[in-house]
């Protein structure tokens, strides 16, 4: 899975624990009815982990993105590398992109689906 990672200023520790495990957890790959029932800690698939603040983003309003509800460079790294960690720990494959770099990724959409994963 292909995960867009975002830190708002309101998050907390708490936050961190909750997503890595929703990523985890959640259900989008196909059993064998072709149902999106299995996880990609069931199919023992990978994750790779791209730090993305303009998730944060507030359009509302305006002609340019506000990105006041971002986390501050350091918390969002560091929340960054304890939701990498916490991935590690159950799953095998985690790969990363870099924090604050300019990163070229490429994505093949296999499949009709998108999600937004909150734990607010």
């Amino acid at each position: 899975l292909l995960v867009l990672v975002a830190v708002h200023r309101d998050d907390h520790d708490k936050d961190i624990e909750r997503l890595a495990e929703r990523l985890l957890g959640y259900r989008v790959f196909p059993d064998t009815e072709g149902r999106m029932n299995l996880s990609v800690r069931d199919i023992h698939g990978g994750l790779l982990l791209v730090p993305q603040f303009t998730l944060t983003a507030d359009t509302k309003k305006g002609t340019r993105a506000s990105f006041t509800k971002g986390a501050d460079p350091d918390k969002a790294a560091a929340y960054f590398d304890q939701l990498v960690a916490a991935c590690r720990r159950e799953l095998e494959t985690v790969e990363t992109g870099q924090f604050g770099a300019n990163m070229q990724v490429s994505l093949t959409n296999d499949g009709p689906v998108t999600f937004w994963l909150d734990t607010s």
